[in-house]
């Protein structure tokens, strides 16, 4: 086992099946010590002791995609359905702002509602008002005009988790209508486009195999995006998935630990879906060579509403409290929060 983890030390360009054994180690703790060891002192070099926070507002849950696991797909008729205005969007940046927040991530359903010029407006206001801020825009898979245009806007990132690169895995996911093509080539326009790109994945998701894990990895080698957010599968009670067993947490932190490897500069997220699954599961992905965090900006009236998984934590906090709580718990760690954009290392 520590063979092909030294192998993988030295040389990130492993083939399909190298990747599977590579997979294969997260049970071995030799092996996982080894990988995070190495994953933190890239970390350290690119990017010092500097933990980089992003703030979250989740503005609407509607969707029109029916994908098999998530909660707030267009089928779950239990859903409560919101939308936020464009001044409470703008108030959410605010409160942010006021927080020492320098990211804002737009994040919502695929909503037809936000057409381009909508999105545009909503962008450039915010741009307006905090020239010195980037905003991230997380809204799924729209045309190469569409980004462009939001591009012009001032949008700086994109995030768009590929969630398998597997062909088979993903028809498993989602409905006939979807295709990974497309998924794909958003992801490219993107990257063509000059935003800052995230890709990711659910670790441990229905049917998902260490082949499929072996793929995305392949992917992301190829796709060199600047963002990766991985986290846990976890069930939502109104899916076809609800019965389906949780992702690993061990597993999900050894990837986090192969990613920084694999992609030394990426900007690399211990996510909610972590937290959710481990109470200290954000302080164990920075542990393993994460860097971000995002903590929710959105009102608290709507944040229980934006359900993709079960269990989310942090829906009843204030944004103050949810930062500070955060600031504490990244000290826990020896590393400490920052107020500036946190651009990835060029």
């Amino acid at each position: 086992m520590e063979k092909i983890a030294q192998k993988f030390l030295e040389n990130q360009n492993l083939n399909k099946e190298e990747f599977v054994k590579l997979i294969r180690c997260a049970h071995d703790p030799e092996v996982r010590e080894l990988l995070a060891e190495r994953a933190l002192e890239l970390r350290k070099k690119y990017y010092g002791d500097k933990v980089y926070t992003r703030g979250l507002i989740e503005f609407t849950n509607y969707c029109k995609n029916n994908c098999y696991y998530c909660g707030i797909r267009r089928g779950n008729r239990n859903a409560k359905r919101y939308r936020l205005t464009e001044e409470e969007i703008l108030a959410c940046c605010e409160n942010g702002y006021e927080l020492g927040f320098r990211t804002f991530v737009l994040q919502g359903g695929e909503d037809p509602y936000y057409s381009d010029e909508r999105m545009e407006h909503i962008i450039r206001r915010i741009k307006e008002k905090y020239p010195e801020c980037a905003v991230t825009l997380s809204i799924g898979e729209r045309s190469m005009e569409s980004y462009q245009r939001f591009r012009k806007a001032g949008a700086d990132r994109y995030l768009l988790r590929h969630e398998t690169a597997d062909e088979t895995h993903y028809r498993t996911l989602h409905p006939e209508e979807m295709s990974l093509q497309n998924r794909m080539e958003c992801l490219k326009n993107l990257k063509i486009l000059g935003y800052q790109v995230g890709a990711g994945f659910m670790v441990g998701s229905p049917n998902q195999t260490e082949e499929c894990l072996a793929e995305d990895l392949l992917f992301l080698k190829e796709l060199e995006p600047q963002m990766v957010g991985i986290g846990p599968f976890i069930p939502h009670h109104d899916t076809a998935f609800a019965k389906e067993p949780a992702g690993s947490v061990e597993l999900t932190l050894y990837l986090l630990s192969v990613i920084r490897i694999l992609l030394p500069k990426v900007l690399l997220p211990a996510t909610t879906a972590l937290g959710t699954m481990d109470p200290r599961g954000r302080e164990k992905g920075l542990a393993v060579g994460a860097n971000v965090v995002m903590p929710n900006l959105s009102p608290v009236k709507n944040r229980k509403q934006y359900e993709l998984y079960d269990n989310k934590i942090c829906t009843g906090e204030e944004a103050a409290e949810c930062r500070g709580c955060l600031s504490r718990r990244v000290e826990s760690v020896g590393l400490h929060l920052v107020s500036d954009r946190g651009d990835a290392v060029e």
